[in-house]
């Protein structure tokens, strides 16, 4: 990788790291304050599930105004207004109060890796787009690691005190994106995959992307409150939370290039029994702080890795045209398999106690295993195409760093597994801000004060050079 594109890409990437980090400890602060304030499971899974439900309306939404006001100025405002909504938190500890702000706050978040991701697509080509990715989610990763274990620490000062490490940081985030040359890149615009089309086109990536939704926002939001219930100190739960974390990220490779050389429905059908065998040891086994905190680690990397699995398997089956669309689909999937989740999740606790968190993680688990064994004897899953992309829900920008050369090739060289023919490539589209559309040979270039400039070819002088 380039002196150039490292630079290009150091300060987005630092911007994620810093906001990382205290997004990281966020969820945990949430569930343990309202579990301390006698809040029920039900009214935490509320509140835990408006984060998601901002996540995927940001996901739809807000590339609208990244193309209006640019990277910087987006960057600034959205993770200005993370700062101000969690500032407000510490301030305001009512329930109904925190479910507005978390919606706000997901929002917001989403913004934020939005602009990071389509920085990063527009730093380099798609021959460097996989550094960039294993880059972007060695941040993220390393992030919420370093964030849960900073979570004991902010919690024994008492009061606002997390709320404002917080608050901090995703202020201080801004700094490297500010400081950085006046650069705006390009957004591309695609639309995704209707729910519909995708359950038609590969019902085993849409069921696997759902379900990772639903496990990783139970992770998050519920697994914290069911920690702190079986008598663990504020400090534990940090540790055990970033043990989650860790696992995701050391398994989830070794268990994706698993998945080039086997079958990855077969893949699939065994993360589901994974999970279930997990489930079932941590309900049924007796538990001390190590076998504990291993049983874990290991459901981080079996509940992280059904995702890029799914979404591999996917890909498997798509054809070029259709693969960054699939992907942003996928992503949508997710996110609504993430915004049901505290509510679906929370009433089960409520029903079995504390420990009907892993009854339900089970029960996902063993109807995962059985849609998988189901869709398999169906139809046999294809011959994987692609190696494996390790990767974690982004936003549908973001879902264009995963879709390297080797899956455009794959999908190439396979379109005939599957009929798309209501589905046509993706095409770069930048729109103008103002006024008529260019004509075919112009080229938009878009700047911070949220002017456009136009370069026409030499054989087209109808359409102004410069809008500014």
């Amino acid at each position: 990788m380039s002196r150039h594109l490292l630079a290009m890409a150091l300060a987005p990437l630092l911007g994620l790291f810093i906001l990382g980090i205290g997004n990281g400890f966020l969820a945990t602060v949430i569930t343990l304050r309202l579990d301390a304030a006698g809040e029920s499971a039900v009214v935490i899974g509320w509140v835990s599930s408006a984060y998601f439900i901002g996540l995927a309306l940001g996901a739809m939404l807000n590339d609208r105004l990244l193309l209006r006001i640019g990277h910087i100025r987006a960057y600034g405002s959205f993770a200005s207004l993370v700062a101000v909504t969690v500032l407000l938190q510490g301030l305001v500890a009512e329930p109904w109060a925190w479910f507005t702000l978390r919606l706000i706050g997901g929002w917001a978040t989403v913004g934020v890796y939005l602009v990071i991701e389509s920085w990063l697509l527009a730093s380099g080509d798609a021959k460097v787009r996989g550094r960039l990715l294993a880059l972007y989610m060695i941040s993220l990763y390393a992030a919420g690691v370093l964030g849960q274990l900073l979570l004991g620490v902010t919690e024994a000062m008492g009061g606002a005190a997390s709320f404002m490490v917080i608050g901090m940081l995703a202020s201080l985030s801004v700094l490297p994106m500010a400081m950085i040359p006046r650069v705006s890149p390009l957004i591309e615009k695609a639309e995704p995959l209707s729910p519909l089309r995708l359950i038609t086109l590969t019902p085993t990536g849409v069921m696997g992307s759902f379900g990772s939704g639903v496990m990783v926002a139970a992770v998050y939001s519920l697994l914290p409150l069911y920690l702190q219930r079986t008598g663990l100190a504020v400090s534990q739960i940090g540790q055990l939370m970033a043990v989650v974390v860790l696992g995701a990220m050391l398994l989830q490779y070794p268990v994706g290039r698993w998945s080039d050389r086997h079958d990855r429905q077969l893949v699939l059908i065994l993360i589901g029994a994974f999970c279930t065998l997990i489930s079932a040891a941590v309900l049924w086994l007796p538990m001390n702080a190590w076998l504990l905190a291993g049983l874990l680690f290991l459901l981080g990397g079996g509940v992280f890795s059904l995702y890029p699995v799914a979404v591999g398997h996917a890909a498997d089956r798509a054809p070029a045209g259709a693969l960054v669309r699939m992907s942003q689909g996928l992503l949508l999937i997710n996110a609504i398999g993430s915004a049901l989740s505290p509510p679906l999740v929370s009433p089960v606790m409520s029903l079995l106690g504390d420990a009907g968190l892993f009854w339900a993680f089970g029960a996902m688990g063993l109807f995962l295993l059985a849609f998988f064994g189901w869709r398999r004897s169906v139809r046999p899953a294809p011959v994987p195409v692609a190696p494996f992309s390790p990767s974690t829900p982004m936003s549908a920008a973001g879902a264009e760093l995963a879709v390297t050369d080797e899956w455009l090739q794959g999908a190439i060289e396979h379109e005939h597994v599957e009929d798309l023919s209501g589905v046509v490539p993706e095409v770069a589209v930048a729109e103008p801000l103002v006024g008529p559309p260019p004509p075919n040979e112009a080229h938009i270039a878009y700047y911070e004060d949220g002017s456009t400039s136009v370069a026409v070819s030499p054989d087209d002088e109808s359409c102004p050079r410069d809008s500014r």
